[in-house]
């Protein structure tokens, strides 16, 4: 886990070999795992200005957590 610049986003991590997608929300302390994400959504989500923008353009309604 990474801690990122962002009021809605604490921290995000990646699992490269299973594609899986870590995030910590700044109003939660539980970490969120979602599965089959690709790597490339990962590279745009830690370079996207806006952590909480892209997370609801891209990740949000395209991915679940489990």
């Amino acid at each position: 886990m990474q801690n990122v610049l962002s009021s809605a986003i604490q921290a995000i991590g990646y699992d490269l070999h299973n594609n899986r997608l870590f995030i910590q929300f700044t109003h939660n302390p539980k970490i969120y795992e979602y599965y089959r994400v690709p790597e490339s959504i990962y590279s745009g989500f830690m370079a996207a200005r806006s952590k909480g923008d892209y997370y609801n353009i891209h990740i949000r309604d395209h991915y679940k957590p489990v």
